[in-house]
């Protein structure tokens, strides 16, 4: 089986979430004082899906990721991608880089730039090795509404790039001085380049010959709803939720179907001085 091209939403979920959508992290990272942390984290859904298509495959995927960042706007991290049915069940490395910061008033814009590397398993020829993401978020003063805009160029032997818009909300269901519990609902809107094989029968003297033809189409891929709770402890962070797909069609496709799944996350914070 192929290695699958990497998404943005596969592979820079916790980086995103980090950037732009939990307030305690945004307040540790403005703080006046040299600060770090070490965010480590393991992502569990159900049922894989590619730009919300199902492939035909019934089967499982695990994200487990390590991010640095630094109160100076620097962040690294090392993440992974393991398909239950593929072979090689463990698809790809990926090591990232970047800088961001908080700017405007009450700082509640946060831009970053990243690069990323992937290294694939399988030893196949995959055109994407590269990606460079530009990102921009925003919160309101509370930190329970906000959203998040990136862009995303890969490339290698090929090319291709994504847009991508997250908007979510906090709403509080229970707090006291060690716990939280919030559901965090995220409207996410998947735009890019896509490749679409077409069947074309066409007649060669007496005999009928099936080729197939590839158009690069670009337009809106996916729209994605994701409805999580989350429960919170000291450092420790638990989510529960379910995602639902609703694919778009491009020039070339059909029998595109509404889908979902349920993911559960881990994460756990360390902080350094």
């Amino acid at each position: 089986m192929f290695a699958q091209e990497p998404t943005e939403s596969e592979t820079d979920e916790i980086i995103d979430d980090l950037l732009g959508e939990d307030e305690i992290i945004d307040d540790l990272l403005e703080s006046t004082t040299n600060f770090s942390m070490l965010y480590a984290s393991v992502n569990y859904n159900s049922d894989t899906y590619f730009s919300g298509r199902d492939i035909g495959t019934d089967q499982f995927n695990i994200i487990p990721q390590l991010t640095y960042m630094h109160s100076k706007g620097f962040f690294a991290s090392i993440s992974g991608l393991y398909y239950s049915e593929f072979t090689p069940k463990w698809d790809y490395t990926s090591l990232a880089v970047g800088y961001g910061k908080s700017f405007g008033k009450d700082k509640k814009f946060r831009w970053s730039a990243s690069y990323t590397r992937y290294f694939y398993a399988a030893e196949v020829d995959n055109p994407f090795k590269n990606g460079l993401t530009a990102l921009v978020a925003f919160n309101n003063k509370k930190r329970n509404f906000g959203t998040l805009l990136s862009t995303t160029y890969l490339f290698g032997d090929d090319n291709s790039y994504q847009l991508a818009s997250t908007t979510y909300g906090a709403i509080q269901l229970f707090k006291n001085k060690e716990e939280e519990l919030k559901l965090r609902p995220q409207l996410s809107f998947l735009v890019g380049k896509q490749t679409i094989e077409q069947a074309r029968v066409v007649n060669i003297g007496s005999s009928q010959v099936t080729r197939y033809i590839q158009n690069n189409e670009f337009g809106l891929l996916n729209t994605q709803l994701n409805i999580p709770i989350q429960y919170s402890v000291k450092s420790l962070d638990l989510e529960l939720g379910y995602t639902l797909n609703i694919p778009s069609k491009l020039p070339g496709e059909n029998n595109l179907s509404i889908n979902g799944f349920f993911n559960f996350s881990m994460a756990y914070m360390f902080t350094f001085d």
